[in-house]
């Protein structure tokens, strides 16, 4: 799936939405993302932090696990707000969880700045493991 300019910028215009339903008291760090399925629908998520921080979830995970609890099983783009000058990638957890459900998805990052990025997954994560590997069992 070709991915416009014009979806890019709606995307990122929802990623920063999401991000001011962040609930990030801890690291006050507002992220927002937008997830793009395969059939044009798109799903949001913003970070939910916990005092105990193992128990937070990032923006990316919260869409993709959006996504997928209402059916959809295949990723073709996310996109990422970050309220930073320089756009910021997303962790290594949610590298593996687009990975999953998005092998050839693009990874774009937003900030507050005109910095951006845009990368596939498979360059944000070389040689990652998928469901492939388990085939050899």
């Amino acid at each position: 799936m070709s991915i416009s300019r014009k979806l890019l910028s709606e995307l990122a215009q929802e990623a920063q939405a999401a991000s001011r339903q962040s609930y990030s008291p801890y690291s006050h760090f507002p992220v927002g993302a937008t997830v793009l399925t395969a059939d044009g629908t798109i799903f949001a998520g913003c970070n939910v932090e916990n005092v105990s921080y193992g128990l937070t979830i990032c923006a990316e995970r919260l869409a993709v696990f959006s996504a997928v609890a209402q059916g959809h099983r295949e990723i073709v783009a996310v996109v990422i707000y970050t309220p930073t000058l320089r756009a910021t990638a997303p962790c290594g957890a949610c590298r593996q969880i687009i990975y999953e459900f998005g092998p050839s998805a693009l990874v774009a990052g937003v900030c507050k700045s005109d910095h951006r990025f845009e990368l596939s997954i498979k360059d944000l994560l070389p040689s990652a493991f998928g469901p492939d590997n388990l085939d050899t069992l």
